[in-house]
C-alpha cells in the first residue's frame, strides 16, 4: 500500500494523494445514496450504503487510500446524546453538558459498544476494497467533540466552553477525560474491524491561545496517540490540529504523520516538524475551483516537499461545489507530476 508506505516513510514511486471529506457531496454518486438513506445520519448508520461511499472516490478519482465515511459526532450521540443534523445549521445536541450531573449521564463504554455500525462499514468496505488501497479511520479530537458537546452546535466564538475552560476548568478536564476513553475505545476497535491508519482530527485547536492548546486539547490528542502505538505499534497516527500554525514548534508525540492545513505555509511545517515527521497535506481547497489554480498549488506544495516524506492533501475539506473533473485532474497531476 503506497499511503501506508508513505506514512512509515518507506520510498514510494510517487507521492500518494487523498483528499478530506472526499467521500461527500461533490459527487452526484454519493448525492443518490444519500437520497436513498433518507439523511446524514441514517447513512452513517447504514454500514452498507456507507461502505459504498467510502469507496466510491477510489473507483470514481484514483485516490490512493479511503478514508471512513462517519462523522466525529457518533462519540458523544452513542455516548447518550441526542443528535440532529438540521439543514442550513448542522449538527445539533438536545441537551448540551453543563455540569457534572449531564455528564454522569453519559457512558463511554457504550458509546464503544454501541458503535457497530462503523465497525460493519470498515469490515465491509476492507473486504470490496482493492489490497493495494488503504483504508484510513478516524475520529475528532476530544477538545473538538467537547465543544460540541457544550455549546450544543457548531460555534464562531466558543464562548460556552470557553467559560467553563477559565472559570471551571476541572469540569472541562472532566468531559475531556470521558470523551477520551471513548476515543481510545473507538479507535481500536476500528483497528481490530480492518483500518489500515487512523486519523485524530482537531477542527476547532485554532480556538485555544498556546497554553490552553496544550493543555486542553493536545494532551488528549497524546494520550489517543499513545494508547493506540501501545497495542498497534505497526499502525500509522495522522493527528491534524487545525490552524496552530504558531505553536509547532512545540508539537512533538509518538505520532507518524501531521496534517498541515492550507493557512500553516509548508515550508514553515517542514523546517519545523520534517523529517522526525512525514507531513501531509496542504494545498489551498478552493484552487479546485480552477486548474491554473490547480497547477500552481501542487507544483508549489510537490517543490517544497522535495526530498522530504510527504502525503499530499488538501490543507482542509474538499468544498460541495467542486467539480468532479477538477477533482479528477488534481489527483491524476499529483500522481504524475511526482512520479517524474
Amino acid at each position: 500500500m503506497i499511503f501506508i508506505d508513505a506514512c512509515l516513510k518507506k520510498p514510494t514511486p510517487y507521492t500518494p494523494v487523498w483528499m478530506m471529506r472526499q467521500a461527500g457531496r461533490y459527487l452526484p454518486e454519493y448525492m443518490q445514496v444519500r437520497a436513498q438513506a433518507g439523511d446524514f445520519l441514517s447513512l452513517c448508520k447504514d454500514y452498507k450504503k456507507a461502505s459504498e461511499v467510502t469507496i466510491q472516490p477510489v473507483d470514481i478519482l484514483g485516490v490512493d487510500a479511503a478514508i471512513l465515511f462517519s462523522d466525529i459526532l457518533v462519540v458523544p450521540l452513542e455516548m447518550g446524546m441526542g443528535l440532529k443534523f438540521i439543514k442550513g445549521e448542522g449538527p445539533v445536541f438536545d441537551e448540551p453538558v453543563k455540569n457534572l450531573e449531564d455528564l454522569e449521564k453519559l457512558d463511554s463504554a457504550k458509546a464503544v459498544k454501541n458503535l457497530t455500525y462503523v465497525y460493519d462499514t470498515i469490515k465491509l468496505t476492507r473486504q470490496n476494497l482493492a489490497a493495494d488501497k488503504a483504508l484510513i479511520g478516524f475520529l475528532g479530537a476530544p477538545w473538538t467533540l467537547a465543544t460540541y458537546m457544550i455549546e450544543g452546535q457548531g460555534t464562531k466564538t466558543y464562548a460556552i466552553c470557553k467559560k467553563m475552560l477559565y472559570s471551571n476548568p476541572e469540569l472541562l478536564h472532566q468531559i475531556l477525560d470521558k470523551v477520551t476513553a471513548a476515543c481510545i475505545g473507538y479507535a481500536k476497535e476500528q483497528i481490530r474491524s480492518g483500518v489500515n491508519a487512523i486519523q485524530i482530527f482537531d477542527s476547532w485547536a485554532a480556538a485555544l491561545e498556546e497554553s490552553a492548546f496544550f493543555e486542553f486539547s493536545w494532551k488528549y490528542i497524546i494520550k489517543i496517540v499513545d494508547e493506540i502505538k501501545r497495542e498497534f505499534p505497526q499502525i500509522p497516527v495522522i493527528v491534524f490540529p487545525k490552524g496552530i500554525s504558531g505553536y509547532l514548534d512545540k508539537i512533538s508525540g509518538n505520532f507518524d504523520v501531521f496534517g498541515v492545513d492550507w493557512s500553516t505555509p509548508i515550508k514553515t511545517a517542514r523546517e519545523k516538524l520534517s523529517p522526525k515527521y512525514v507531513l501531509q497535506g496542504n494545498m489551498e481547497p478552493t484552487r479546485l475551483y480552477s486548474k491554473t489554480a490547480i497547477d500552481e498549488g501542487v507544483s508549489h506544495v510537490l517543490e517544497a516537499m522535495k526530498g522530504a516524506p510527504h502525503i499530499f492533501n488538501l490543507g482542509h475539506g474538499i468544498l460541495p461545489d467542486i467539480p468532479v473533473e477538477h477533482a479528477k485532474y488534481f489527483i491524476k497531476k499529483v500522481q504524475e507530476d511526482s512520479r517524474r
